[in-house]
Protein backbone atom coordinates (compact mmCIF):
# COMPACT_ATOMS: atom_id res chain seq x y z
CA UNK A 1 0.00 0.00 0.00
CA UNK A 2 1.20 3.42 -1.27
CA UNK A 3 2.05 5.28 2.23
CA UNK A 4 0.15 8.60 3.34
CA UNK A 5 2.62 11.96 2.31
CA UNK A 6 1.84 14.88 4.51
CA UNK A 7 1.28 17.37 1.54
CA UNK A 8 2.01 20.35 3.67
CA UNK A 9 1.55 23.76 1.68
CA UNK A 10 0.36 21.93 -1.71
CA UNK A 11 -3.11 22.55 0.25
CA UNK A 12 -2.64 25.96 -0.95
CA UNK A 13 -3.25 25.36 -4.69
CA UNK A 14 -5.13 22.21 -4.20
CA UNK A 15 -7.69 22.88 -1.72
CA UNK A 16 -7.72 27.17 -0.69
CA UNK A 17 -7.07 28.35 -4.07
CA UNK A 18 -9.94 26.67 -5.64
CA UNK A 19 -12.26 27.23 -2.83
CA UNK A 20 -10.80 31.02 -2.55
CA UNK A 21 -11.68 31.21 -6.34
CA UNK A 22 -15.55 29.46 -6.13
CA UNK A 23 -17.06 31.30 -3.35
CA UNK A 24 -14.90 34.56 -2.72
CA UNK A 25 -14.90 37.95 -4.44
CA UNK A 26 -11.07 38.83 -5.74
CA UNK A 27 -11.40 42.41 -5.58
CA UNK A 28 -13.30 43.62 -2.41
CA UNK A 29 -11.30 45.01 0.48
CA UNK A 30 -11.54 42.55 3.03
CA UNK A 31 -9.46 45.22 5.58
CA UNK A 32 -12.70 45.28 8.14
CA UNK A 33 -13.27 41.47 7.73
CA UNK A 34 -10.30 40.58 8.52
CA UNK A 35 -9.22 43.28 11.60
CA UNK A 36 -7.03 45.38 9.42
CA UNK A 37 -8.63 48.09 10.62
CA UNK A 38 -5.47 50.47 10.76
CA UNK A 39 -4.40 49.08 7.23
CA UNK A 40 -4.35 52.18 5.00
CA UNK A 41 -4.71 50.47 1.34
CA UNK A 42 -7.10 47.81 0.73
CA UNK A 43 -6.65 43.93 1.31
CA UNK A 44 -8.15 41.41 -1.24
CA UNK A 45 -8.65 38.03 -2.09
CA UNK A 46 -6.45 38.60 -5.12
CA UNK A 47 -3.62 39.88 -3.32
CA UNK A 48 -3.89 37.13 -0.97
CA UNK A 49 -3.43 34.39 -3.47
CA UNK A 50 -0.86 36.16 -5.08
CA UNK A 51 1.27 36.88 -2.11
CA UNK A 52 1.16 40.64 -2.81
CA UNK A 53 -0.92 41.28 0.48
CA UNK A 54 2.74 43.33 1.92
CA UNK A 55 2.32 40.15 4.78
CA UNK A 56 5.23 38.67 6.20
CA UNK A 57 6.64 35.30 5.74
CA UNK A 58 5.19 33.80 9.00
CA UNK A 59 3.83 33.85 12.64
CA UNK A 60 3.00 31.53 14.93
CA UNK A 61 -0.55 30.12 14.65
CA UNK A 62 -1.72 30.78 18.60
CA UNK A 63 -5.24 30.83 18.17
CA UNK A 64 -5.41 34.97 18.37
CA UNK A 65 -6.68 37.53 15.98
CA UNK A 66 -3.54 37.93 12.87
CA UNK A 67 -4.15 41.77 12.70
CA UNK A 68 -3.67 41.93 16.49
CA UNK A 69 -0.30 39.66 16.25
CA UNK A 70 1.15 42.43 13.36
CA UNK A 71 1.03 45.10 16.16
CA UNK A 72 3.65 43.51 18.21
CA UNK A 73 7.13 43.31 15.62
CA UNK A 74 9.13 40.98 16.29
CA UNK A 75 12.64 39.01 14.81
CA UNK A 76 15.82 36.94 14.56
CA UNK A 77 14.60 34.65 12.17
CA UNK A 78 14.46 34.81 8.59
CA UNK A 79 10.90 33.34 9.07
CA UNK A 80 9.71 36.80 11.10
CA UNK A 81 11.09 39.32 8.62
CA UNK A 82 8.98 41.87 6.99
CA UNK A 83 7.61 41.67 3.67
CA UNK A 84 9.89 43.18 1.02
CA UNK A 85 8.87 46.75 -0.36
CA UNK A 86 6.91 46.38 -3.70
CA UNK A 87 7.31 42.92 -3.87
CA UNK A 88 4.82 39.81 -3.69
CA UNK A 89 6.53 37.69 -0.76
CA UNK A 90 5.87 34.11 -0.10
CA UNK A 91 3.88 33.99 3.25
CA UNK A 92 1.66 31.29 5.09
CA UNK A 93 -0.49 34.22 6.40
CA UNK A 94 -2.35 35.16 3.04
CA UNK A 95 -4.16 31.96 2.90
CA UNK A 96 -4.69 31.47 6.94
CA UNK A 97 -6.30 34.69 6.03
CA UNK A 98 -7.99 33.17 2.88
CA UNK A 99 -9.58 30.09 5.30
CA UNK A 100 -10.76 32.83 8.00
CA UNK A 101 -12.87 34.55 4.95
CA UNK A 102 -13.71 31.32 3.59
CA UNK A 103 -15.28 30.59 7.02
CA UNK A 104 -16.83 33.35 7.18
CA UNK A 105 -18.64 33.26 3.99
CA UNK A 106 -20.11 30.05 4.20
CA UNK A 107 -20.53 29.41 7.48
CA UNK A 108 -18.61 26.05 7.45
CA UNK A 109 -15.53 24.98 9.14
CA UNK A 110 -12.26 25.18 6.92
CA UNK A 111 -11.79 21.19 7.68
CA UNK A 112 -15.32 20.27 6.02
CA UNK A 113 -15.08 22.92 2.83
CA UNK A 114 -11.64 20.81 2.55
CA UNK A 115 -12.85 17.63 2.22
CA UNK A 116 -14.24 18.29 -1.07
CA UNK A 117 -10.75 18.00 -2.61
CA UNK A 118 -10.69 14.03 -2.13
CA UNK A 119 -7.36 14.84 -0.04
CA UNK A 120 -7.40 13.32 3.66
CA UNK A 121 -7.66 15.80 6.36
CA UNK A 122 -5.83 15.51 9.69
CA UNK A 123 -5.64 14.13 12.01
CA UNK A 124 -4.55 11.28 10.00
CA UNK A 125 -4.63 7.11 10.36
CA UNK A 126 -1.95 5.95 9.11
CA UNK A 127 0.22 8.86 9.87
CA UNK A 128 2.63 10.04 7.49
CA UNK A 129 6.36 9.22 7.74
CA UNK A 130 7.52 11.41 11.12
CA UNK A 131 10.20 14.71 10.74
CA UNK A 132 12.24 16.30 13.38
CA UNK A 133 10.76 19.96 14.07
CA UNK A 134 11.55 22.61 10.89
CA UNK A 135 12.82 26.30 11.09
CA UNK A 136 9.31 27.38 12.45
CA UNK A 137 9.86 25.73 15.60
CA UNK A 138 12.75 27.77 16.17
CA UNK A 139 10.95 31.14 15.29
CA UNK A 140 8.09 29.79 17.01
CA UNK A 141 10.42 30.41 20.21
CA UNK A 142 11.19 34.13 18.98
CA UNK A 143 8.02 35.07 18.14
CA UNK A 144 5.44 33.73 21.26
CA UNK A 145 6.16 32.62 25.17
CA UNK A 146 3.37 30.19 24.28
CA UNK A 147 4.92 26.59 24.14
CA UNK A 148 5.19 24.69 20.91
CA UNK A 149 2.90 22.49 20.29
CA UNK A 150 3.33 19.13 21.24
CA UNK A 151 4.62 16.44 18.15
CA UNK A 152 1.71 13.90 17.35
CA UNK A 153 1.29 10.90 14.59
CA UNK A 154 -1.68 12.32 12.90
CA UNK A 155 -1.08 15.84 13.28
CA UNK A 156 1.03 18.20 10.40
CA UNK A 157 4.76 17.84 10.10
CA UNK A 158 5.43 21.70 10.82
CA UNK A 159 4.29 23.66 14.25
CA UNK A 160 2.70 26.00 12.86
CA UNK A 161 0.58 23.67 11.07
CA UNK A 162 0.50 21.62 13.77
CA UNK A 163 -1.19 24.43 16.05
CA UNK A 164 -4.22 24.28 13.82
CA UNK A 165 -3.35 26.54 11.35
CA UNK A 166 -6.30 26.76 8.26
CA UNK A 167 -5.22 27.43 4.88
CA UNK A 168 -1.81 26.34 3.82
CA UNK A 169 -1.50 22.19 5.71
CA UNK A 170 -3.45 19.55 7.01
CA UNK A 171 -3.79 17.61 4.12
CA UNK A 172 -2.56 13.92 3.27
CA UNK A 173 -2.38 11.69 0.45
CA UNK A 174 -1.70 8.49 -0.94
CA UNK A 175 -0.30 8.17 -4.48
CA UNK A 176 -3.92 7.22 -5.47
CA UNK A 177 -5.62 9.58 -3.47
CA UNK A 178 -3.20 12.38 -5.17
CA UNK A 179 -3.84 10.84 -8.56
CA UNK A 180 -7.75 11.04 -8.41
CA UNK A 181 -7.36 14.79 -6.84
CA UNK A 182 -5.43 16.05 -10.03
CA UNK A 183 -7.28 14.80 -12.19
CA UNK A 184 -10.79 16.54 -10.95
CA UNK A 185 -8.43 20.09 -10.18
CA UNK A 186 -7.76 19.37 -13.86
CA UNK A 187 -10.96 19.10 -15.19
CA UNK A 188 -12.26 21.29 -13.02
CA UNK A 189 -10.67 24.42 -14.47
CA UNK A 190 -8.85 25.41 -11.04
CA UNK A 191 -5.39 25.44 -11.88
CA UNK A 192 -6.30 27.11 -15.76
CA UNK A 193 -8.05 30.13 -13.40
CA UNK A 194 -4.78 30.11 -10.98
CA UNK A 195 -1.90 30.23 -13.87
CA UNK A 196 -2.52 33.76 -14.66
CA UNK A 197 0.57 36.14 -14.51
CA UNK A 198 -0.26 38.92 -11.06
CA UNK A 199 2.31 39.70 -9.18
CA UNK A 200 6.59 40.00 -8.87
CA UNK A 201 7.82 38.09 -6.14
CA UNK A 202 11.46 38.32 -4.47
CA UNK A 203 14.12 36.84 -6.68
CA UNK A 204 12.43 36.99 -9.58
CA UNK A 205 9.19 34.73 -8.55
CA UNK A 206 6.65 35.60 -10.67
CA UNK A 207 2.98 35.03 -8.97
CA UNK A 208 -0.25 34.06 -10.48
CA UNK A 209 -3.45 33.33 -8.39
CA UNK A 210 -2.09 30.08 -6.30
CA UNK A 211 0.50 28.78 -8.43
CA UNK A 212 3.96 30.27 -9.24
CA UNK A 213 5.95 30.46 -12.95
CA UNK A 214 8.45 27.94 -13.87
CA UNK A 215 11.15 29.64 -15.29
CA UNK A 216 13.71 28.80 -17.35
CA UNK A 217 17.46 29.17 -16.87
CA UNK A 218 20.20 26.48 -15.74
CA UNK A 219 19.42 24.40 -12.36
CA UNK A 220 15.37 25.67 -12.70
CA UNK A 221 12.78 23.39 -12.90
CA UNK A 222 11.43 25.21 -15.84
CA UNK A 223 14.51 24.28 -18.14
CA UNK A 224 14.14 20.16 -16.70
CA UNK A 225 10.57 20.30 -17.65
CA UNK A 226 11.12 22.08 -20.92
CA UNK A 227 10.51 19.46 -23.67
CA UNK A 228 8.04 16.73 -21.84
CA UNK A 229 5.92 15.68 -24.67
CA UNK A 230 2.43 16.47 -24.37
CA UNK A 231 -0.74 15.18 -23.88
CA UNK A 232 0.70 13.28 -20.64
CA UNK A 233 -2.10 13.98 -18.42
CA UNK A 234 -1.82 13.76 -14.63
CA UNK A 235 1.22 11.87 -13.21
CA UNK A 236 2.23 11.13 -9.62
CA UNK A 237 6.14 9.91 -9.13
CA UNK A 238 7.05 8.70 -5.87
CA UNK A 239 10.66 9.03 -4.50
CA UNK A 240 11.81 6.01 -2.86
CA UNK A 241 14.69 8.33 -0.78
CA UNK A 242 16.94 5.21 -0.36
CA UNK A 243 19.92 7.40 -1.23
CA UNK A 244 21.28 10.70 -1.28
CA UNK A 245 20.31 12.09 -4.99
CA UNK A 246 23.76 13.14 -6.88
CA UNK A 247 24.60 16.84 -6.18
CA UNK A 248 22.15 19.83 -8.04
CA UNK A 249 23.63 21.31 -11.13
CA UNK A 250 24.47 25.42 -10.78
CA UNK A 251 22.05 26.66 -10.98
CA UNK A 252 22.23 30.18 -13.14
CA UNK A 253 22.72 33.71 -11.28
CA UNK A 254 19.73 35.39 -13.05
CA UNK A 255 16.31 33.58 -14.01
CA UNK A 256 15.24 32.92 -17.51
CA UNK A 257 12.29 33.35 -19.42
CA UNK A 258 8.68 32.08 -18.61
CA UNK A 259 8.88 28.16 -19.26
CA UNK A 260 4.72 27.02 -19.82
CA UNK A 261 5.04 25.55 -16.56
CA UNK A 262 3.76 26.73 -13.27
CA UNK A 263 4.39 25.00 -10.14
CA UNK A 264 3.92 24.97 -6.00
CA UNK A 265 6.15 23.33 -3.43
CA UNK A 266 5.48 21.92 0.18
CA UNK A 267 7.69 22.33 3.04
CA UNK A 268 7.65 18.66 3.61
CA UNK A 269 9.20 17.11 0.24
CA UNK A 270 5.87 17.47 -2.20
CA UNK A 271 5.94 19.18 -5.11
CA UNK A 272 3.46 20.14 -8.13
CA UNK A 273 3.74 21.36 -11.70
CA UNK A 274 1.12 22.51 -13.95
CA UNK A 275 1.72 23.14 -17.93
CA UNK A 276 -1.57 25.25 -19.26
CA UNK A 277 -1.05 24.69 -22.92
CA UNK A 278 -2.00 20.85 -22.64
CA UNK A 279 -3.09 20.73 -18.89
CA UNK A 280 -0.53 18.21 -17.70
CA UNK A 281 0.02 17.66 -14.43
CA UNK A 282 2.94 16.37 -12.60
CA UNK A 283 3.19 15.57 -8.79
CA UNK A 284 6.48 14.55 -6.78
CA UNK A 285 5.49 12.73 -3.08
CA UNK A 286 8.71 12.39 -1.06
CA UNK A 287 9.14 12.81 2.60
CA UNK A 288 11.77 15.32 4.08
CA UNK A 289 13.27 13.00 5.80
CA UNK A 290 17.37 11.31 4.87
CA UNK A 291 18.54 8.42 5.12
CA UNK A 292 19.55 8.94 8.70
CA UNK A 293 16.71 10.11 10.19
CA UNK A 294 17.89 14.12 9.90
CA UNK A 295 15.20 16.60 8.61
CA UNK A 296 16.76 17.62 4.76
CA UNK A 297 17.62 21.07 4.59
CA UNK A 298 16.41 23.19 1.62
CA UNK A 299 18.87 22.24 -0.85
CA UNK A 300 18.86 18.43 0.03
CA UNK A 301 15.43 18.64 -0.49
CA UNK A 302 15.75 20.29 -3.88
CA UNK A 303 18.19 17.51 -4.94
CA UNK A 304 15.78 15.28 -4.32
CA UNK A 305 13.21 16.56 -6.08
CA UNK A 306 15.30 17.46 -8.99
CA UNK A 307 16.84 13.98 -9.20
CA UNK A 308 13.42 12.26 -9.08
CA UNK A 309 12.24 14.69 -11.57
CA UNK A 310 14.78 14.33 -13.95
CA UNK A 311 14.80 10.43 -13.67
CA UNK A 312 11.09 10.69 -14.94
CA UNK A 313 11.94 13.12 -17.91
CA UNK A 314 15.16 11.56 -19.08
CA UNK A 315 13.00 7.84 -19.43
CA UNK A 316 10.16 10.18 -21.54
CA UNK A 317 12.82 10.70 -23.80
Amino acid sequence: MSPLYDLASLAKPLVTAPLALAFLDLDADRRWALGFHDRERPLTVRQLLSHASGLPPWRPFTGGALAEQLRHPVSGHALLRPAAPGLATYSDLNYRLLAELLEQETGVPFAALGKASGLRPFPWHPAPEALPDGPDAEAWRLATALPLPPQGPGLPQDANARAGMRGHAGFGATAQDLRRTLGCWVASGWPDRMAVETAAGEDGARWGLGLQVALEGDGRFGRLLSGIPEGLGCQVLEDPGSAEPPPLPSAASRPGSPSGWWFHLGFTGPALFFRPSDRTCVALLLHRRGPDGRLLDAEALHARRWALLQAWTTSLR
